[in-house]
């Protein structure tokens, strides 16, 4: 008589924290990691939009927890990944996605001091702190390892015109990711990083009405659609740990990047 094959093992859920859930890419990643049954712990600054983005999750989707977290705040950061450690009790990936543009339009040498310091700690600092957190979970935990995601920029490449702390922000990310890469390396830690170009979000409403181009002319650009980017971040994340997605360049295939636009 044949045997019949025994029933596979039902396979651990995978635990992710998306900072900046409650909006744009975020939302469109914890959406997408939800749908594919994922845990999530959605972290942002407001948790009327994290819960927002929950209700608009899949009913058979993954397990979620919203963390009101301002990133750049260490005691936040701290508490974050403490909640995140006590509800399911390890972390398989860090999407560092939270970030902020800052006053746009705003010569150089107008940009007021504050406006630099709020952009530099959410968008940097604030990238740093989580992914440090992460580091000490995934280097503890059994079976040891995780993946980190961080969230670059087009601007990681090249600049918009009035954009210097963005853009320092965003140069600065890639030196984080590449450290960490290395740094992460014995502990099965892979780092990569995203850097999107005018995916539709409400961030980027004003490119399809017209934006200041380095030429001193506006010119409107085109988007594409948030969720191919969020398909990437999937992507990126459901890799074996034995392999990893340094850097992925994702856009809008005609906006003006390429050349000369």
């Amino acid at each position: 008589m044949e045997k019949l094959a025994e029933p596979a093992a039902p396979r651990t859920p995978r635990i992710a924290v998306v900072t900046g859930a409650g909006s744009g890419i975020g939302r469109a990643v914890a959406l997408e990691l939800l749908a594919a049954g994922w845990s999530v712990a959605l972290a942002g600054r407001r948790t009327e939009t994290l819960e927002e983005t929950v209700a608009l999750a899949p009913a058979r989707g993954g397990a979620t927890l919203c963390v009101r977290t301002d990133v750049a705040r260490p005691e936040d950061v701290a508490a974050l990944f403490a909640a995140v450690r006590e509800r399911f009790g390890r972390l398989d990936l860090l999407f560092n996605n939270a970030g902020t543009f800052g006053p746009g339009g705003v010569p150089v040498e107008e940009l007021p001091y504050d406006a630099w310091r709020h952009v530099v700690d959410t968008n940097l600092n604030g990238a740093f702190l989580c992914a440090q957190a992460a580091f000490r979970q995934m280097k503890e935990q059994e079976p040891r390892g995780g993946r980190i995601i961080n969230n670059g920029s087009i601007a990681a490449h090249a600049p918009r015109p009035h954009s210097v702390a963005y853009t320092a922000t965003k140069h600065a990310l890639t030196g984080l990711t590449k450290s960490l890469s290395l740094d992460g390396r014995p502990y099965r830690i892979a780092v990569g990083q995203i850097d999107i170009g005018n995916a539709a979000t409400d961030m980027t409403a004003r490119m399809q009405s017209g934006i200041l181009q380095a030429n001193g002319e506006l010119a409107s650009e085109p988007v594409m659609d948030v969720a191919d980017v969020a398909r990437t971040v999937r992507h990126m994340a459901e890799l074996p740990l034995e392999a990893n997605v340094q850097f992925a360049t994702v856009l809008a295939t005609n906006m003006p990047y390429i050349g000369r636009g």
